[in-house]
C-alpha cells in the first residue's frame, strides 16, 4: 500500500501551488492561525526595507488547501517546496493533521514559522503590519499585491478573514495618504 503524500498551503501556494499534484481541497488546520508574523527579506522585501509575509503562528485555526502528490512526483515536489519555502530558513519542516472538506482528516506536510529565527517578526500591531508592507519589495514583487492576493483568493474560497481585510484597507489607506 503506497503512502498518500499531502501539502498543506495557507498563503500563495492556495491560489499558485507551482507544482503537479492529482487533488486540492480546502482543508483546516487546528492549532494554527495564518498572520503577518515573519519579516521577508527575500520574496516580499530586502534586508534594508523588509516587508511581511505569512506565517502559521500558534493559536487558533486556519482554512487553507491541500494538495494530494502523486508519489513518483514527490522527490520532484518536495525539492521546489524547499527552495520556494526556505530561502532564508524561517520556516520549520512539520506534519499536521488537517481536516479536507469532504470531512477525511490526513497527515500533511507544513511549513510552521520558526519564532526563534531572526525573522520571526511576531504579534505585530495592524498598523505596524500596513507600515511594513505598504513600502516593501521583494524578489517576488511588491508586498501589497501579497496582501491583496490573499484577501481576494481567500474571497474566492469562501473565506471572509477580517483580520486581513481590514490590514488590506490600511495598507491601501497608507499608500493614498499624501504624506
Amino acid at each position: 500500500m503506497s503512502v498518500e503524500r499531502w501539502v498543506f498551503g495557507y498563503g500563495s501556494l492556495m491560489w499558485r501551488p507551482g507544482f503537479s499534484y492529482v487533488e486540492r481541497q480546502s482543508a483546516t488546520l487546528h492549532g494554527r492561525r495564518r498572520a503577518f508574523c515573519i519579516y521577508s527579506v527575500h520574496h516580499r522585501g530586502t534586508y534594508e526595507r523588509p516587508g511581511l509575509v505569512l506565517g502559521l503562528a500558534p493559536g487558533g485555526a486556519v482554512r487553507g488547501a491541500a494538495y494530494r502528490v502523486a508519489e513518483g512526483d514527490w522527490d520532484e515536489v518536495y525539492a521546489y517546496l524547499r527552495e520556494r519555502e526556505q530561502p532564508t530558513e524561517t520556516y520549520v519542516e512539520s506534519r499536521a493533521h488537517v481536516r479536507l472538506a469532504d470531512g477525511r482528516r490526513v497527515e500533511t506536510l507544513v511549513f510552521l514559522s520558526d519564532t526563534k529565527h531572526p525573522q520571526w517578526a511576531g504579534a505585530l500591531s495592524l498598523e505596524r503590519q500596513a507600515e511594513l508592507i505598504a513600502g516593501a519589495t521583494g524578489l517576488s514583487g511588491r508586498n501589497v499585491d501579497y496582501l491583496r492576493d490573499l484577501v481576494e483568493h481567500l474571497r474566492a474560497e469562501g473565506v471572509h478573514d477580517v483580520v486581513m481585510a481590514r490590514l488590506l484597507a490600511l495598507v491601501e489607506a497608507d499608500r493614498r495618504d499624501p504624506h
